[in-house]
C-alpha cells in the first residue's frame, strides 16, 4: 500500500488540513467540556434543590400549628391539610410531617399517613439533614428539619422533598443551552479557522509546506554556493538574508540577522548605499580592504514591498588589472610620442646636412642636448628606482604632448625608498594623472611640479597650475566616488585618490591637500629603522 493511500491527509492543502484539524480540536473540546458542565451542572442541580427542600421543611417544622398539632398527635388531622397547601405553595413533590417515633401525619399517598417510615428518623440529634432520599414517591433532593417543643426537645420532623424529574427538566434546559454554546463556538472556530488558512495561505504566498521546505534549501544552496555577497532586507530595513560572502566582504562579525544595519555598520556611504540613502547601481565603494560593486534592488511580490536585496562585488583584482592596463596604455602612448619626436628631430637633421646648414646643424643639436634623453640622465642619478624613473619619463613624454610643462624638482632624492616601487608608481602615477586632467583644459601656461624627498620620511609632492581644491571639498576629495572630472567611457571615476589615501593610510602616513588656488597634494611616508619590517605593499595599484 503507497503512503498516499495510507495517510492521505498529508496532500492536502495546508488550509485544508488547517480546518480539519482546528474543527477536531473544537469538537473534542467542547464534548468533553460538556461532560464536564453537564456534571458540574447536575451537581449544582441537585444541591440547589436539598437546600430548597431544607428552607422549605425548617419554615414547616417552626409554625406554631405544626409544633401545637405534632405535640398533641394531630388530634383534628390538621396537619395533612397544612401540608398540603405548603406543598402546592412552593411546589415540592411532597412535605411529611412525623412525630419522633416516624409516624406521619401527612404524606402525598393518603393510605400511609398514620404508618411510620422505612428508615429511622435522621433529626433525632437535632440537627437538620439534606441528602438524595430513594423514597416511596422515587429518587428525590430531600430536606429535614426537627421540630422543637417549648423545651427544646425535639418531637417531629418535617421532610421536604422535589422529584428527580424536575431536577432532570432543569439539566435538560442546562444540557441545551450547553449544546447550543457549543454549536456556536463550532463556527465561529470553522470561520476563524478559514480566516486563518486565509491568512497563512497570504502570507507564504499559496506555497504548501513542501514547497516552502523545497525553496529554503534552494535558497541555502543558492546564497552559500555563489562567489558574490547578498543581503536580504525585510520592508522595515532589518537583516534577514546574510551570506558567508557578504560577512567576509563588510568584515561582520556576531549576529547580523534580525538587526539593522545602523546597528552593525559605522555611518558612512557604504551603510548609505546598503540602505538605500543613496542610489546603488554599479555603485563602488572603497572599505579598508577591497574595492566593492554594490547593487541595489528592491523586492516586490504580489504588490507587496517586502524588503530589498543587495548583491557586492569584489573588483579589488579586477581593478587591479584595469589600471595596469591603463598605466601600460600610457607608456606605450609616451614611447608613441617619443617616437615621433626622435623621427621628426632625424628628419631636421638629415634635411639640414642634406643643405649644407652644417653651422644650422651644429646649433639645433645643441638646442636638442637638453631634452628628455638628458633630463633622463639626470633623473637616473638622483633617482634610485629604475621603475619610478621610466614613469616620469613617460609622464614627460605624454606632458610635451599634451601641451603640460612637467617639472621635476632639482632636490628631489630617493636612492633607498622606504616602500616598494609597486606603491611608488600608484601614488606618483594618479598624482600626475590628476594634475594632468586639473590644467589640461586650461588656457596659457600649464604646469605640474613633482618632488620626491627622504630624509626622516618620505615626501611626495606634486603641485600644478590649475584651479585647486576648494576649501570646503578638502575632504571630499579623499572619498571614494567622489570626483569632479567629467566619466569617460571604460573609466571609473573617483577612485584614484581614494585608493592612494587607503595606502597612505596602511602604511602609516598621511595625505595633506591644500586648498587652491594651485592643485597641492602633499603625501607624507615613515622611514622605517633597520629593525622595523617593510610594510606590506600588496597593495591596489592604479
Amino acid at each position: 500500500m503507497s503512503t498516499t493511500t495510507r495517510m492521505p491527509w498529508r496532500s492536502w492543502p495546508l488550509a485544508t488540513q488547517i480546518l480539519v484539524w482546528v474543527l477536531c480540536i473544537l469538537i473534542v473540546t467542547s464534548a468533553i467540556g460538556a461532560i464536564v458542565y453537564a456534571q458540574i451542572s447536575s451537581a449544582t442541580v441537585d444541591e440547589q434543590y436539598q437546600q430548597r427542600s431544607l428552607a422549605v421543611a425548617s419554615s414547616v417544622a417552626q409554625m406554631p400549628q405544626i409544633i401545637d398539632d405534632v405535640a398533641k398527635g394531630d388530634p383534628q388531622h390538621s396537619i395533612r391539610t397544612l401540608a398540603e397547601q405548603v406543598r402546592k405553595a412552593t411546589g415540592a413533590s411532597y412535605v411529611v410531617v412525623t412525630d419522633r417515633n416516624g409516624v406521619r401525619f401527612s404524606h402525598p399517598n393518603p393510605a400511609l399517613i398514620g404508618q411510620k417510615l422505612e428508615e429511622p428518623v435522621a433529626v433525632l440529634d437535632g440537627r437538620t439533614h439534606v441528602g438524595i432520599d430513594p423514597g416511596s414517591l422515587g429518587r428525590s433532593a430531600n430536606g429535614k428539619a426537627p421540630i422543637f417543643d417549648s423545651a427544646h426537645k425535639v418531637i417531629g420532623q418535617v421532610s421536604v422533598g422535589i422529584l428527580e424529574t424536575e431536577e432532570s427538566a432543569d439539566n435538560a434546559r442546562d444540557i441545551a443551552l450547553i449544546a447550543g454554546y457549543s454549536l456556536l463556538a463550532l463556527a465561529v472556530g470553522a470561520v476563524g479557522s478559514l480566516i486563518l488558512a486565509r491568512r497563512i495561505k497570504r502570507v507564504t504566498f499559496g506555497l504548501e509546506p513542501a514547497s516552502i521546505a523545497a525553496l529554503l534549501q534552494e535558497r541555502e544552496a543558492m546564497l552559500h554556493g555563489i562567489r558574490e555577497g547578498m543581503i536580504g532586507f525585510d520592508a522595515s530595513g532589518r537583516v534577514t538574508v546574510l551570506n558567508g560572502e557578504a560577512r567576509r566582504l563588510l568584515g561582520l562579525e556576531g549576529e547580523a540577522l534580525g538587526r539593522r544595519l545602523d546597528d552593525i555598520l559605522p555611518p558612512g556611504r557604504l551603510r548609505d548605499l546598503l540602505t538605500g540613502a543613496l542610489p546603488a547601481s554599479d555603485s563602488n565603494i572603497l572599505t579598508d580592504d577591497a574595492l566593492l560593486v554594490v547593487n541595489r534592488m528592491p523586492v516586490a511580490l504580489a504588490g507587496r514591498d517586502i524588503g530589498a536585496v543587495v548583491t557586492l562585488r569584489d573588483r579589488t583584482e579586477a581593478e587591479a588589472l584595469i589600471r595596469e592596463i591603463q598605466a601600460i596604455g600610457g607608456l606605450s602612448q609616451a614611447l608613441r610620442a617619443q617616437e615621433h619626436e626622435y623621427a621628426n628631430r632625424l628628419h631636421v637633421i638629415a634635411g639640414l646636412i642634406e643643405l649644407g646648414e652644417y653651422d644650422q646643424a651644429n646649433h639645433y643639436l645643441a638646442q636638442i642636448s637638453h631634452t628628455p634623453s638628458s633630463v633622463d640622465d639626470d633623473l637616473r642619478s638622483r633617482i634610485a628606482p629604475a621603475e619610478l624613473v621610466a614613469l616620469l619619463t613617460a609622464k614627460s613624454a605624454v606632458a610635451v604632448e599634451r601641451g603640460i610643462r612637467l617639472a621635476v624638482t632639482p632636490d628631489s632624492r630617493l636612492e633607498d625608498p622606504a616602500v616598494g616601487p609597486e606603491v611608488l608608481l600608484t601614488i606618483v602615477g594618479n598624482l600626475v594623472d590628476n594634475a594632468f586632467d586639473a590644467v589640461d583644459e586650461l588656457p596659457g601656461e600649464r604646469s605640474v611640479t613633482v618632488r620626491i624627498v627622504q630624509h626622516d620620511e618620505l615626501v611626495i609632492d606634486v603641485t600644478d597650475s590649475g584651479p585647486g581644491v576648494p576649501d570646503a571639498r578638502i575632504h571630499d576629495v579623499l572619498r571614494d566616488g567622489y570626483s569632479t572630472k567629467r566619466s569617460r567611457s571604460g573609466k571609473r571615476r573617483g577612485l584614484g585618490l581614494a585608493l592612494i589615501s587607503r595606502m597612505v593610510r596602511r602604511l602609516g602616513g598621511s595625505i595633506t591637500v591644500h586648498p587652491g588656488p594651485g592643485g597641492h597634494f602633499e603625501v607624507h611616508l615613515p622611514v622605517p629603522t633597520p629593525k622595523t619590517t617593510r610594510p606590506a605593499e600588496s597593495e591596489v595599484t592604479a
